[in-house]
C-alpha cells in the first residue's frame, strides 16, 4: 500500500520572493548597460527639424516679450551708470586709494570665466566626440559671445578716461608714444579681443548648416534673405560638407588652447605681482576650474527654462542636466580641493604676510561673511548633485546652481578686494563700499546678457539641427532598419 497519491498539479512554487527580486535585478542590471538615446521617444530627423525650427518660425509667446522688456530695463542700469561716470569721474564709484581694484575688476573677471566656459564646454566635447553634447553646444558658444561682451564694459570704463580707452590698442597715440606692453590691462585686450574674435568664428561656422536650413523653411522674405546670407551658399554637398567638418575641427582645436592662454592671461594679472593673496602659480588652473565651473553653472540656469517653455524635453533630455550636474559637482570637488591647497601653500611658505592674509583676513577679517558664504555656496551646496534624483530634476537642479553662481562672483571680490584692502603697512588700510552706481552698472550688465540671449534664441536655432540629426539612430548606417509604418503619426505628435 503506497503513503502517497500521485497528482498531477504541479507543485507550488518555492522562494517566490526570492526569483522575482532576481528577476527586477535582472531588469535593471539590463537597464543600466543600454544607455540613454540622445533624442527620447523614438524621433525623427524630420520632427527634430520642425521642433527646434518652430522656435524661430513660430510667433513670439507672450512671456517673451515680457522677458524681452525686464532684461532690456536692466541694460538700460548700465547705460546710466556709464553715462553718469563719464560726466562726473570715477570718483562715483566706492574704490579707494586703498581698493583700488573693486566692482569693475571683480566683474569682469566674473563674465570673462563664464565666456571662457562656454567655448571650451562646447570645443573639448567636440574633440573628445561626447554625442551628448550636440543638445548643449549651440547655447553654450552663444553663452560665450555674450559674456564676454558684458566683460568687455569694464576695461573700458576702469581706466576713468573712457574716451582715451583706445590708448589701450596696439597702436601710437598722438605723442608717438606706444602703449604699455607690460601692463596687465594691455594683455587683458590682446586676450579678450582674439578670445572673442575665435568664439564668435566658432559659433558662426557651426551655425551655417542651420541657416541654411531655416532659408529653405522659413515664409517670412527678410529673414530668409538674411538667412540666405550668414549661410553662405550652403547646399549640404559632400564636399561642403567635408570642408565643414575641417573647419569646425581646426577651431576647435584652436579655441581650446586659446580658452588656456586667456586664463594663463588672465590669472597673471594677479599671479605676476607680491601682493599676498595674487602672489601664487596656483592660479592658472584656479581660474581655469572656475571658469569651467560657472560656466556650466549658467548653462543649467539658460537651459532649463528654454527646455520647459518650447517644450524640448525630447531634445535637451534628462541625461544632458543629469551630465551638466555631474560636471558641476566635479568642479565643485576640485574647487575645494585648490581652496585648501591656498590655505596650506599659505602655511607651508612661512611667509607671515600670507599667513596673516588666509588664516586671519580672509577668515575673521573685515569681510568675513563673503569667504564664509563662498565656502557654503561652492564647496557645500553643490555635494546635493551625489543623488541622482536631484541632477533629474531640471527645476530643482536650475535653484541649486545658483547659489554656486553667487559663489564664484563672491570667490572673484575676495580674490581682488579681500587682497588689497589691506596692504603691507596698516596706516593704509581701508574699507570698500559699493555705491548706486556700482551696482546699477554690474546689474544692468545681466540685462545685457539676457537680452542678447533672447534676441538670439528668437531668431536664430537655439539647438544644433545638424548634429543632433547625427546622433539619432537613422543616421547610424550600421543601425537597424526601422520600418515606415512602425513610426506612422510620429511626426505630428
Amino acid at each position: 500500500m503506497s503513503y502517497f497519491k500521485p497528482t498531477q498539479d504541479p507543485a507550488p512554487a518555492r522562494f517566490d520572493l526570492l526569483a522575482r527580486h532576481e528577476e527586477s535585478e535582472t531588469i535593471q542590471a539590463r537597464r543600466d548597460i543600454v544607455r540613454e538615446p540622445f533624442v527620447t521617444n523614438d524621433r525623427d530627423a524630420t520632427w527634430v527639424g520642425d521642433r527646434i525650427a518652430a522656435v524661430v518660425e513660430n510667433p513670439a509667446p507672450l512671456w517673451w516679450y515680457i522677458a524681452v522688456s525686464i532684461a532690456a530695463g536692466l541694460a538700460g542700469f548700465t547705460m546710466i551708470g556709464i553715462l553718469y561716470l563719464i560726466c562726473t569721474g570715477v570718483g562715483v564709484w566706492g574704490e579707494n586709494k586703498s581698493a583700488n581694484w573693486a566692482w569693475d575688476i571683480t566683474n569682469f573677471v566674473f563674465w570673462i570665466g563664464i565666456g571662457h566656459a562656454g567655448t571650451m564646454i562646447a570645443a573639448i566635447l567636440y574633440l573628445t566626440r561626447q554625442r551628448w553634447a550636440t543638445g548643449i553646444n549651440r547655447a553654450a558658444e552663444a553663452m560665450t559671445i555674450f559674456a564676454v561682451m558684458c566683460a568687455a564694459v569694464f576695461p573700458g570704463i576702469h581706466v576713468g578716461r573712457v574716451w582715451f580707452a583706445w590708448y589701450m590698442a596696439p597702436i601710437p597715440n598722438g605723442n608717438a608714444i606706444w602703449p604699455n606692453f607690460r601692463s596687465p590691462l594691455l594683455w587683458d585686450v590682446f586676450a579678450v579681443n582674439t578670445y572673442l574674435g575665435v568664439s564668435i568664428m566658432f559659433w558662426y561656422v557651426g551655425l551655417i548648416p542651420d541657416a541654411a536650413t531655416m532659408r529653405d523653411r522659413i515664409k517670412n522674405k527678410v529673414l530668409k534673405y538674411f538667412y540666405a546670407v550668414i549661410c553662405l551658399g550652403w547646399r549640404g554637398s559632400v564636399r561642403q560638407w567635408v570642408n565643414y567638418e575641417f573647419c569646425y575641427l581646426m577651431l576647435a582645436g584652436i579655441a581650446t588652447l586659446l580658452v588656456i592662454t586667456t586664463c594663463t592671461v588672465v590669472s597673471s594679472d594677479f599671479s605676476t605681482s607680491v601682493i599676498p593673496g595674487w602672489h601664487g602659480t596656483i592660479f592658472i588652473p584656479y581660474f581655469g576650474v572656475g571658469a569651467i565651473y560657472g560656466g556650466f553653472c549658467m548653462l543649467i540656469i539658460l537651459l532649463v527654462p528654454i527646455r520647459l517653455l518650447y517644450k524640448l524635453d525630447d531634445i535637451v533630455t534628462l541625461r544632458h542636466i543629469d551630465m551638466c550636474c555631474r560636471f558641476t559637482l566635479l568642479m565643485a570637488l576640485l574647487i575645494s580641493y585648490i581652496y585648501g591647497m591656498e590655505f596650506f601653500i599659505a602655511y607651508y611658505g612661512g611667509n607671515p604676510n600670507e599667513q596673516y592674509h588666509f588664516f586671519q583676513n580672509r577668515m575673521f577679517g573685515p569681510y568675513w561673511h563673503t569667504w564664509q558664504l563662498m565656502m557654503l555656496f561652492n564647496c557645500v551646496v553643490p555635494q546635493l548633485f551625489w543623488s541622482k534624483k536631484i541632477r533629474r530634476s531640471p527645476i530643482t537642479a536650475m535653484i541649486i546652481v545658483i547659489f554656486p553662481s553667487i559663489g564664484m562672483w563672491l570667490e572673484r571680490f575676495i580674490i581682488i578686494v579681500c587682497s588689497i584692502h589691506r596692504d603691507f603697512l596698516p596706516s593704509s588700510w581701508g574699507m570698500f563700499y559699493p555705491t548706486w552706481i556700482d551696482i546699477m552698472t554690474f546689474t544692468g550688465t545681466f540685462g545685457i546678457f539676457f537680452l542678447m540671449y533672447l534676441l538670439f534664441i528668437r531668431f536664430l536655432p537655439v539647438i544644433a539641427i545638424s548634429e543632433v540629426r547625427g546622433v539619432l539612430p537613422e543616421a547610424n548606417p550600421h543601425d537597424a532598419p526601422v520600418i515606415a509604418a512602425e513610426k506612422n503619426g510620429a511626426h505630428h505628435e
